[in-house]
């Protein structure tokens, strides 16, 4: 709405008008996702998985083709969220071999889990084999029930 179509004009309400209008532009950028987010989205994306669970364990099946174990990287963030990135990198052209197609994936890959209640991340392993990487995530043991307690009652 601008005010000075209603008879205000001067140098405070000019001030004002161009706040209200600049506030949508803020808005605008301010939600707009960072390069950050679009990146590790788009990694994400790219990096489909499996995850069994067993009696005693969870097991993260992620298909690594082509990566050595030096390629990945297996974390645990804010004490309960699996972390596995890392990077391919395309080979070296060779003999002037151009090309023509590459299907591959080739660069950052990254997926986040976040872990149930009873995930001991103090016991995970992670195994690169033939191209899959499996990480297991042993299970903590289940609480023991508690005991009722029983209280001496008295004769007063």
């Amino acid at each position: 709405m601008d005010v000075r179509l209603m008879g205000f004009d001067g140098p405070l309400i000019s001030t004002l008008q161009q706040m209200l209008d600049g506030s949508d532009e803020a808005d605008k950028s301010f939600n707009a996702p960072t390069r950050t987010y679009v990146r590790d989205a788009k990694a994400m994306a790219s990096t489909p998985s499996d995850i069994k669970e067993y009696p005693n364990s969870y097991v993260f099946i992620i298909d690594m083709p082509g990566l050595k174990s030096g390629d990945i990287k297996v974390q645990v963030e804010d004490d309960n969220v699996l972390l596995i990135s890392g990077e391919g990198k395309p080979e070296e052209e060779k003999d002037g071999a151009k090309y023509v197609r590459m299907e591959r994936r080739v660069g950052k890959f990254m997926r986040k889990f976040v872990l149930p209640e009873n995930a001991n991340t103090e016991a995970i392993s992670a195994v690169c084999k033939d191209g899959v990487l499996t990480v297991t995530v042993q299970k903590l043991p289940p609480p023991e029930p508690k005991k009722p307690k029983t209280i001496e009652v008295k004769i007063a």
